[in-house]
């Protein structure tokens, strides 16, 4: 694989995983959705069903913000990504942790898969460009 292609795909997955926190954390933060653990109507009650406080909540969401600005910044600035990717990395395992643990179906799980399916294919290519 060349590596402009290479660079091509880490890029285009940065923003697509970029977006898809804006979207969880400031779009639908108060929303209902089909993917929300234990069908909870909001990021709050998801993370009650997960017997989770909601300071923690807070503190989840910061971060996730924050790796979302910094895989945009990312894409100028490219050490910025592979702390972040990781980081996500580590708070995807959690998410498909806690939806196990609440016996959630696949289809509510399945995002937090792909998301870590994305950090995944993101650190694979960053380690060969």
């Amino acid at each position: 694989m060349s590596e402009i292609l290479q660079i091509s795909i880490v890029s285009v997955l940065q923003v697509i995983l970029a977006l898809g926190l804006i979207n969880v954390w400031i779009v639908r933060f108060h929303h209902s959705t089909q993917y929300r653990g234990a069908g909870a109507e909001s990021m709050e009650q998801e993370f009650h069903a997960y017997g989770l406080p909601t300071w923690f909540m807070y503190i989840v969401g910061g971060i996730k913000l924050s790796i979302a600005v910094l895989l945009i910044v990312g894409l100028w600035f490219s050490f910025l990504v592979d702390a972040s990717v990781i980081l996500l990395g580590i708070l995807m395992i959690g998410a498909i942790v806690m939806h196990v643990k609440i016996h959630d179906s696949l289809v509510r799980t399945l995002p937090a898969i792909a998301m870590l399916l994305m950090v995944v294919i993101v650190v694979v290519l960053i380690r060969f460009i």
